[in-house]
């Protein structure tokens, strides 16, 4: 499928804050009604359990940076998180490490390459290059502190409950599955350690990130993760701080050109937010200070992308002022003000 291209929405431009809660609410509502019926796409399969999922599901929610909220269709629906945690963790590794080991560590570059690419990793010399592919993302993960894999895993779990403001659980069928078929990333966590990139002991590192990535999540639930980033680090639901507002800026500005894997740059382009997928079909994107959106669907185009959820989010950007890089000319009274 090529990128979602919204020409007949019209690009509305705001300046640092939402309409009211009623006119988010419709426009959420719309978007949810409008990709209802598209069906392009395919669900993953490389996962067994992943295959099994009812591709008619189709969830939306809008969380605003001041707490509102605002989910359609099956945005309660629960789905693991995969990929998407990504960014979460990145975010966590910032906190506990800081920016300039993190970012010497896993990179920032996208590789133009596969998520799962080996090839990325010895075409640079053994650098996972950036947070969003699974080399930098293992590489991450063994970053979390805690002296055992155990504790690793409890202090990630305890992190992203955090972002989403609950308690969140293991799906233990969508970890078993992956788990039986995790062949590369065992091979990419033993390539990293093999070039100094990796540390503590491979197959335990990508257990822990396994795990991560089978943690179950709602549309809603990523769209309280995004918002908190979008908040300065602060979840606008529970009011917890969960990061700093620069270890924000940092997640952000990887996401915004690696979050969706080939087609950053498209994404980018088209829609103008900082985004991360995942190929359960979720996909959250974030307009600091003003909120985050989530979609939930199955059915993928070509790089792992949900077809449904990119085109309501691009609905979304445009109808609501979103897009980062969206301009207006400044009115006559606005320069008298």
């Amino acid at each position: 499928m090529e990128p979602a291209v919204l020409t007949d929405i019209t690009q509305n431009v705001s300046t640092g804050s939402l309409p009211g809660w009623e006119r988010v609410d419709e426009l959420v509502r719309e978007a949810h009604r409008r990709y209802a019926d598209e069906r392009s796409g395919t669900v993953a399969d490389y996962i067994p359990v992943l295959a099994e999922v009812d591709p008619e599901l189709f969830g939306l929610a809008l969380i605003e940076s001041n707490g509102g909220l605002h989910d359609a269709g099956d945005a309660l629906h629960s789905f693991s998180i995969q990929s998407i945690s990504k960014m979460f963790v990145y975010a966590l590794a910032i906190q506990e490490h800081g920016h300039a080991r993190v970012r010497e560590l896993v990179g920032v570059n996208n590789t133009g390459l596969s998520f799962n690419s080996v090839m990325a990793i010895e075409l640079n010399g053994g650098h996972p290059m950036n947070p969003m592919v699974n080399a930098g993302a293992i590489a991450t993960t063994a970053l979390m502190p805690g002296t055992t894999s155990v504790e690793q895993w409890e202090r990630l779990r305890d992190g992203l409950s955090a972002f989403a403001g609950r308690p969140l659980s293991l799906d233990g069928v969508v970890y078993s599955s992956e788990a039986e078929t995790n062949d590369r990333n065992r091979a990419i966590g033993r390539l990293l350690r093999s070039y100094g990139r990796l540390e503590g002991e491979p197959d335990e590192v990508v257990d822990v990130y396994t795990r991560q990535c089978a943690l179950s999540v709602t549309a809603h639930d990523l769209a309280v993760m995004g918002a908190t980033l979008a908040d300065g680090g602060v979840n606008p639901v529970t009011g917890e701080r969960v990061v700093s507002a620069d270890v924000c800026r940092d997640t952000l500005a990887v996401v915004a050109s690696t979050g969706l894997y080939e087609r950053s740059g498209e994404w980018l382009f088209e829609i103008g937010l900082p985004a991360k997928s995942g190929v359960a079909g979720g996909i959250v994107a974030v307009s600091p200070g003003k909120g985050a959106v989530a979609g939930f669907s199955p059915r993928l185009d070509p790089a792992g992308n949900s077809v449904r959820s990119q085109l309501a989010i691009g609905h979304l950007s445009r109808s609501l002022g979103l897009n980062l890089f969206a301009s207006a000319p400044v009115t006559p009274d606005a320069l008298h003000r």
